[in-house]
């Protein structure tokens, strides 16, 4: 059967009405506003619906439930927008199947209803254009009551006669696919493809804007600076510090490399390692977090240990999306010294805003509140770090009408982990790749190239998919499960998902592999190679691994990977590499359908770019060309 129940905190629990209350009295006239939770529940058997109602959906102490929908003068139901990872109704799901202990087909949705009272329809307007925000949810209909039907995936398009389109022909393709490389990018690439005499896949340009984004591959620090003055005030100060840095540079015969705002950045670390300064830091393949040896003090005396830390900027997700972005900043900065093979300590969250009591008719055009912003980012990142158990021991707020047109969101975290615990090796042929963690979904996807764009006042509207709702226990399980020495000694290699996808994640791993897109675990039916290909999935670890479970069979195979997995409830699926030294090709398929199939063509064909802001190193999708 298919229920639909509506939860409500008793009066001395429910501080989320009086705190929604508070907030909205200050922009509408109201007498009073009631919050619910909605819960849909579908193919669920009647004996474990009640059971489940005083369980999972509610606690006697706090709640009050009823099947009937609540009355009052206005009402506003809210859902997800199709795509976005619904935390509550997912961790229902899980307890559901914690209560009946097998298999089930038991679906899940949530939403929230709101009750209003003494509020005039222009009031309410506005209310309900602060309360739905646009990037994540939308209004629900509550006449329905049913499962939204899961889309079948749609082949991977071919761009025909891409090779022969003309500059306005290319232009106006540019401009309806909305890249985040430049339209001279998408031209270098039209005359690759000339070259190969074929016509892309939408996953091959989708792949490339990926890697070719400002997030990925930082292309602004990267860009060449000439002309360089300085003037004002402190101009004799900084033509003394830049003599300095022109002169270290060259005890470091980099004169020939262009000066970047990277260079600026990390010439000093190389001088100081140079000197012999920097000898507890440690250089490796595994670039994810900066990693330090230093002795620690232990009940076995001192013992070396490898000393990790990030920092992550959510500037651009938070200012949209302030819950789902303000989470996932500090998801993102947990998950690299995680890649690590460390255990995150601690955090610390810095972030800049403009005045969150200003007029909400004074928020700019195409941007949400300064409050809704602010409030809403600061409880995304207490409800990551809270769920994750993590100790955030500092936490700096800035306002100054500067951050109005941009926010500033920075979270930064330690780790630590004994040296003797971490394999940081070469990958060899037969290595394996296995993924740990969260599955994959539309939310995420285009996120590094969505961070990368100039951004216009419609974009919370056309980003919606971009931002990921982070799920936290899920980071906290691999957490914990790297915690165990003989779960992290197999691993010679580690990448975290972050806004790349598999394509980065797993790309990075080998010079040359093959993947197959459908052993990738899914939230839901329906999404193609391409999105498969490119999206986030948050909370996730590739992990290449000499272990091979192909030697192995039968019981001896299941016996060595439910230790190896931990005895987890769920075995996550191999993704094998299939190395091909001889090509170098990077291709990736889905139901054995090649979507992507580049690299075979020399690096100085195509990968090497006479614009300054393009003289980087090859990006480890295509390999490195003998």
């Amino acid at each position: 059967m298919n229920k639909r129940i509506f939860v409500e905190k008793k009066q001395n629990f429910d501080v989320h009405s009086k705190a929604l209350s508070k907030a909205l009295s200050s922009l509408v006239n109201l007498k009073s506003i009631k919050q619910y939770t909605i819960y849909d529940v579908f193919n669920v058997p009647e004996s474990l619906f009640e059971k489940a109602v005083r369980t999972v959906f509610s606690d006697p102490v706090t709640d009050l439930v009823s099947e009937e929908m609540p009355r009052g003068e206005k009402i506003l139901a809210v859902e997800y927008v199709p795509g976005q990872y619904d935390q509550r109704a997912d961790s229902a799901q899980q307890c559901l199947g914690l209560l009946t202990q097998q298999e089930h087909d038991i679906k899940v949705r949530s939403g929230i209803l709101y009750v209003f009272e003494g509020c005039s329809d222009s009031d309410f307007n506005i209310a309900k254009n602060y309360l739905i925000n646009q990037v994540e949810s939308q209004e629900k209909d509550l006449s329905v009551l049913e499962i939204p039907e899961s889309a079948q995936p749609l082949p991977v398009e071919t761009i025909e006669g891409f090779i022969l389109w003309n500059e306005t022909e290319i232009e106006d393709f540019y401009q309806r696919f909305g890249f985040a490389l430049a339209l001279d990018d998408l031209v270098h690439i039209q005359n690759y493809f000339k070259e190969k005499n074929r016509n892309p896949t939408i996953t091959e340009l989708k792949v490339l804007d990926t890697y070719w984004s400002d997030h990925c591959r930082h292309t602004t620090f990267e860009t060449a600076l000439t002309d360089i003055a300085f003037k004002g005030e402190f101009s004799a100060t900084l033509e003394r510090i830049f003599a300095n840095y022109l002169s270290i540079r060259k005890s470091l015969q980099r004169e020939s490399k262009p000066i970047t705002l990277m260079d600026l950045a990390v010439v000093a670390a190389k001088h100081f390692h140079k000197e012999g300064k920097l000898e507890d830091l440690v250089i490796s393949e595994e670039i994810n977090a900066c990693t330090l040896l230093v002795d620690v003090e232990t009940k076995n005396g001192k013992e070396p240990w490898y000393l990790l830390f990030k920092n992550e900027t959510h500037n651009h997700p938070t200012e949209i999306e302030p819950f789902g972005g303000a989470s996932t900043c500090i998801g993102g900065a947990i998950r690299d010294p995680l890649s690590g093979r460390a255990y995150v300590y601690q955090a610390l969250r810095v972030t800049g805003s403009a005045d969150p009591r200003e007029k909400i008719e004074d928020t700019l055009p195409g941007k949400l509140p300064q409050r809704k912003i602010t409030t809403e980012a600061a409880h995304g990142y207490s409800s990551y770090g809270n769920q994750i158990g993590l100790a955030t021991s500092g936490i700096y707020e800035i306002y100054h009408p500067g951050y109005k047109a941009k926010r500033m969101e920075v979270g930064m975290v330690v780790g630590a982990v004994p040296k003797d615990w971490v394999r940081r090796e070469t990958p060899t042929k037969g290595d394996v790749v296995v993924l740990l963690g969260g599955a994959t979904g539309r939310d995420g996807v285009g996120g590094a190239s969505g961070s990368s764009k100039s951004h216009k006042s419609d974009s919370t509207k056309e980003l919606s998919a971009e931002v990921q709702k982070g799920n936290a226990p899920v980071e906290r399980k691999i957490q914990r499960f790297f915690r165990n020495k003989e779960v992290i000694q197999k691993i010679k290699k580690c990448n975290d998902f972050g806004a790349g996808g598999v394509c980065v994640a797993v790309g990075e791993l080998a010079d040359s592999l093959e993947i197959n897109l459908d052993l990738v675990p899914v939230k839901y039916q329906g999404l193609n190679g391409t999105e498969l290909a490119i999206s986030e999935s948050q909370e996730r670890m590739a992990d290449r691994t000499d272990f091979r479970p192909k030697f192995l069979r039968g019981i001896r195979y299941m016996e060595a990977l439910m230790r190896w997995l931990n005895l987890w409830q769920k075995l996550w699926p191999w993704v094998e590499i299939t190395p091909k030294f001889d090509s170098h090709f990077k291709n990736i398929f889905k139901n054995w359908e090649k979507v992507l199939r580049i690299g075979d063509f020399p690096q100085e064909h195509f990968w090497e770019r006479s614009m300054p802001k393009w003289d980087l190193s090859l990006p480890p999708l295509v390999g490195k060309i003998p």
